[in-house]
């Protein structure tokens, strides 16, 4: 099995698993290596060094303020995709809905709920200046699978 470190060109890192070099570029030149986050397909290898587990020795290659820095990035793009997958499992997507049932819900003609979809800028504005609180998302499609 082979770990190799990698990175889109939006500058998200990963850890992608193949059973060969040859297994990562076929799967690579067809297209199916994608970034979990924005699923950009424009992916490289980022350059890494084998981890050795040797009986006996005495120091560790990079320090551990190295090694915090190195985990820092890819720690965090994990936890804003759990933060996210979690907003979307417990809101409801009412699709380009999203300005009607805001005000629905902000004027007392139905029941206040989380919910998502998606508006124009004009509209979001327009929400905002009518008191009526929402957050702007981004649209990752890496939200809408399982990360492998």
């Amino acid at each position: 099995m082979k770990v190799l470190d990698l990175a889109c060109s939006q500058g998200h890192l990963f850890e992608g698993w193949f059973a060969s070099e040859a297994d990562y570029a076929s799967q690579q030149d067809r297209g199916l290596v994608s970034c979990p986050v924005c699923a950009d397909t424009t992916i490289h290898k980022r350059l890494s060094a084998p981890r050795l587990h040797l009986s006996g020795a005495a120091h560790e290659p990079h320090s551990p303020l190295k090694r915090v820095e190195e985990h820092q990035a890819p720690a965090r793009q994990a936890a804003y995709l759990q933060a996210m997958r979690e907003l979307m499992r417990r809101s409801e997507d009412v699709g380009e809905r999203f300005a009607d049932e805001a005000r629905r819900m902000h004027q007392g003609e139905v029941e206040s709920r989380s919910i998502r979809g998606q508006t124009t800028l004009e509209e979001a504005v327009q929400l905002h200046e009518e008191g009526i609180p929402l957050l702007p998302l981004p649209d990752l499609p890496g939200l809408k699978e399982p990360l492998q």
